[in-house]
Protein backbone atom coordinates (compact mmCIF):
# COMPACT_ATOMS: atom_id res chain seq x y z
CA UNK A 1 0.00 0.00 0.00
CA UNK A 2 2.83 2.49 0.73
CA UNK A 3 4.25 1.92 -2.10
CA UNK A 4 1.73 2.50 -4.22
CA UNK A 5 0.70 6.05 -2.77
CA UNK A 6 4.33 6.71 -3.24
CA UNK A 7 4.07 5.96 -6.89
CA UNK A 8 0.97 7.42 -7.50
CA UNK A 9 2.60 10.70 -5.58
CA UNK A 10 5.50 10.67 -7.95
CA UNK A 11 3.18 9.79 -11.19
CA UNK A 12 1.41 13.40 -9.69
CA UNK A 13 4.66 15.33 -9.14
CA UNK A 14 5.61 14.40 -12.88
CA UNK A 15 2.37 15.61 -14.13
CA UNK A 16 2.82 18.73 -12.22
CA UNK A 17 6.30 19.51 -13.84
CA UNK A 18 5.44 18.60 -17.24
CA UNK A 19 2.09 20.62 -17.01
CA UNK A 20 3.75 23.38 -16.07
CA UNK A 21 6.63 23.31 -18.01
CA UNK A 22 4.97 22.11 -21.35
CA UNK A 23 1.08 23.19 -21.43
CA UNK A 24 -1.22 20.66 -20.29
CA UNK A 25 -2.23 19.36 -24.20
CA UNK A 26 1.82 18.68 -25.38
CA UNK A 27 2.33 16.29 -22.52
CA UNK A 28 1.52 12.79 -23.26
CA UNK A 29 0.72 9.74 -20.45
CA UNK A 30 4.11 8.46 -21.69
CA UNK A 31 5.84 11.25 -20.88
CA UNK A 32 4.70 11.37 -17.85
CA UNK A 33 5.56 7.88 -16.92
CA UNK A 34 9.15 7.99 -18.53
CA UNK A 35 9.62 11.15 -15.93
CA UNK A 36 7.73 9.16 -13.28
CA UNK A 37 10.15 5.91 -14.05
CA UNK A 38 7.27 3.60 -14.22
CA UNK A 39 5.49 2.46 -17.46
CA UNK A 40 2.44 4.05 -19.09
CA UNK A 41 0.44 1.13 -18.50
CA UNK A 42 1.57 1.64 -14.31
CA UNK A 43 -0.54 5.49 -14.78
CA UNK A 44 -3.64 3.73 -15.69
CA UNK A 45 -3.70 1.76 -12.31
CA UNK A 46 -3.88 4.63 -10.68
CA UNK A 47 -5.75 7.24 -13.30
CA UNK A 48 -8.19 6.90 -16.09
CA UNK A 49 -6.40 8.81 -18.45
CA UNK A 50 -4.93 12.33 -18.61
CA UNK A 51 -8.02 14.17 -17.32
CA UNK A 52 -8.30 12.37 -14.29
CA UNK A 53 -4.76 13.42 -13.74
CA UNK A 54 -5.34 16.69 -14.18
CA UNK A 55 -8.64 16.59 -12.07
CA UNK A 56 -6.89 15.17 -8.73
CA UNK A 57 -3.64 17.50 -8.87
CA UNK A 58 -6.09 20.28 -9.52
CA UNK A 59 -9.12 19.98 -7.56
CA UNK A 60 -7.85 20.32 -3.89
CA UNK A 61 -6.61 23.54 -4.33
CA UNK A 62 -9.01 25.10 -6.07
CA UNK A 63 -11.66 23.30 -3.54
CA UNK A 64 -9.41 25.47 -0.97
CA UNK A 65 -9.44 28.61 -2.90
CA UNK A 66 -13.45 28.19 -3.18
CA UNK A 67 -14.07 27.17 -0.21
CA UNK A 68 -11.64 30.72 1.21
CA UNK A 69 -13.55 32.72 -1.90
CA UNK A 70 -17.28 31.57 -0.34
CA UNK A 71 -16.01 32.55 3.29
CA UNK A 72 -15.44 36.51 1.96
CA UNK A 73 -18.61 36.53 0.01
CA UNK A 74 -20.95 36.31 3.07
CA UNK A 75 -19.21 38.46 5.34
CA UNK A 76 -21.99 40.82 4.88
CA UNK A 77 -20.23 43.21 7.46
CA UNK A 78 -18.37 44.45 4.45
CA UNK A 79 -19.39 46.44 1.14
CA UNK A 80 -19.79 44.54 -2.04
CA UNK A 81 -16.36 46.72 -3.31
CA UNK A 82 -14.14 45.39 0.12
CA UNK A 83 -15.88 41.70 -0.47
CA UNK A 84 -14.51 42.46 -4.01
CA UNK A 85 -11.69 43.54 -3.22
CA UNK A 86 -10.85 41.29 -0.37
CA UNK A 87 -11.62 38.26 -3.22
CA UNK A 88 -9.87 40.00 -6.06
CA UNK A 89 -6.37 39.58 -2.79
CA UNK A 90 -6.79 35.79 -2.60
CA UNK A 91 -7.30 34.56 -6.38
CA UNK A 92 -3.86 37.01 -6.94
CA UNK A 93 -2.44 35.24 -3.27
CA UNK A 94 -3.42 32.02 -4.60
CA UNK A 95 -2.10 32.36 -8.09
CA UNK A 96 1.16 33.63 -7.07
CA UNK A 97 1.58 31.08 -4.26
CA UNK A 98 0.91 28.26 -7.22
CA UNK A 99 2.87 30.45 -9.92
CA UNK A 100 3.77 27.65 -11.54
CA UNK A 101 0.72 25.61 -12.16
CA UNK A 102 -2.05 27.99 -11.58
CA UNK A 103 -2.39 28.12 -15.58
CA UNK A 104 -2.98 24.75 -15.42
CA UNK A 105 -5.75 24.76 -12.38
CA UNK A 106 -7.93 26.94 -14.60
CA UNK A 107 -7.19 26.78 -18.14
CA UNK A 108 -6.64 23.21 -18.94
CA UNK A 109 -9.85 21.51 -20.58
CA UNK A 110 -11.50 24.99 -19.59
CA UNK A 111 -14.83 25.56 -21.54
CA UNK A 112 -16.89 29.07 -21.54
CA UNK A 113 -17.96 30.78 -18.23
CA UNK A 114 -22.01 31.08 -20.22
CA UNK A 115 -21.88 27.40 -20.98
CA UNK A 116 -24.68 26.04 -18.68
CA UNK A 117 -23.88 22.38 -19.02
CA UNK A 118 -20.37 21.16 -17.76
CA UNK A 119 -19.08 17.69 -18.38
CA UNK A 120 -15.92 17.60 -15.91
CA UNK A 121 -16.30 18.14 -12.70
CA UNK A 122 -12.93 20.61 -12.38
CA UNK A 123 -14.83 23.03 -14.86
CA UNK A 124 -17.88 23.46 -12.87
CA UNK A 125 -15.75 24.03 -10.31
CA UNK A 126 -13.85 27.14 -12.15
CA UNK A 127 -17.28 28.14 -13.46
CA UNK A 128 -18.41 28.38 -9.55
CA UNK A 129 -15.44 30.71 -8.62
CA UNK A 130 -15.77 33.16 -11.71
CA UNK A 131 -19.60 33.41 -10.73
CA UNK A 132 -18.59 33.94 -7.08
CA UNK A 133 -17.02 36.59 -8.48
CA UNK A 134 -19.58 37.81 -10.77
CA UNK A 135 -22.42 38.11 -8.08
CA UNK A 136 -20.55 40.35 -5.86
CA UNK A 137 -19.24 42.38 -8.77
CA UNK A 138 -23.15 42.69 -9.79
CA UNK A 139 -23.72 44.03 -6.15
CA UNK A 140 -21.12 46.58 -6.72
CA UNK A 141 -22.34 47.98 -9.51
CA UNK A 142 -26.87 47.31 -9.48
CA UNK A 143 -27.38 46.10 -12.60
CA UNK A 144 -29.14 42.67 -13.93
CA UNK A 145 -27.69 39.37 -14.75
CA UNK A 146 -27.71 40.00 -18.34
CA UNK A 147 -24.91 39.87 -21.34
CA UNK A 148 -23.48 43.25 -19.90
CA UNK A 149 -22.73 42.28 -16.43
CA UNK A 150 -21.09 39.08 -18.12
CA UNK A 151 -18.82 41.08 -20.43
CA UNK A 152 -18.45 43.59 -17.51
CA UNK A 153 -17.24 40.69 -15.42
CA UNK A 154 -14.97 39.17 -17.96
CA UNK A 155 -12.88 42.26 -18.42
CA UNK A 156 -12.94 42.09 -13.85
CA UNK A 157 -11.51 38.79 -14.66
CA UNK A 158 -8.68 39.98 -17.12
CA UNK A 159 -7.14 42.69 -14.90
CA UNK A 160 -6.74 40.10 -12.43
CA UNK A 161 -5.05 37.94 -14.78
CA UNK A 162 -3.21 41.01 -16.23
CA UNK A 163 -2.24 41.45 -12.54
CA UNK A 164 -0.64 37.89 -12.44
CA UNK A 165 0.74 37.81 -15.76
CA UNK A 166 2.70 40.80 -14.57
CA UNK A 167 3.79 39.08 -10.98
CA UNK A 168 4.38 35.58 -11.87
CA UNK A 169 7.64 35.79 -12.33
CA UNK A 170 9.11 38.16 -9.28
CA UNK A 171 11.62 36.39 -7.39
CA UNK A 172 10.15 38.54 -4.01
CA UNK A 173 8.80 36.88 -1.38
CA UNK A 174 5.11 36.26 -1.97
CA UNK A 175 4.23 38.06 1.55
CA UNK A 176 6.38 41.03 1.01
CA UNK A 177 5.20 41.04 -2.58
CA UNK A 178 1.30 41.37 -1.80
CA UNK A 179 1.83 43.86 0.97
CA UNK A 180 3.97 45.68 -1.26
CA UNK A 181 1.31 46.08 -4.25
CA UNK A 182 -2.15 45.49 -2.30
CA UNK A 183 -3.07 49.25 -2.56
CA UNK A 184 -2.48 49.37 -6.23
CA UNK A 185 -3.94 46.04 -6.31
CA UNK A 186 -7.07 47.58 -4.97
CA UNK A 187 -6.83 50.72 -6.79
CA UNK A 188 -7.42 49.14 -10.14
CA UNK A 189 -10.62 47.48 -8.74
CA UNK A 190 -11.76 50.75 -7.78
CA UNK A 191 -10.89 52.37 -11.12
CA UNK A 192 -12.51 49.64 -13.16
CA UNK A 193 -16.03 50.00 -11.32
CA UNK A 194 -15.60 54.20 -11.39
CA UNK A 195 -15.15 53.26 -15.33
CA UNK A 196 -18.49 50.86 -15.39
CA UNK A 197 -20.65 53.00 -13.17
CA UNK A 198 -19.89 55.82 -15.69
CA UNK A 199 -20.79 54.30 -18.38
CA UNK A 200 -23.72 52.44 -16.60
CA UNK A 201 -24.80 56.56 -15.79
CA UNK A 202 -24.11 57.33 -19.34
CA UNK A 203 -26.92 54.78 -19.88
CA UNK A 204 -24.34 52.40 -22.57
Amino acid sequence: MQRSEETKKMILTSAVNLFANKGYDSVTIREIAKDAGCSHTTIYLYFKDKESLLHQLSMPSLQELHHQLLQISIQHTLSAENRLKKISRAYIHFCLKHQNIYDIFFNAKSSRVDEVEQELEINKLRIEIFDMMKLIFQECLSIPSNEQLLAYSRIYYFNLNGILSTYSYMHEPLGVLMERLTPTFDLSIEILLLGFKEKLNKGE
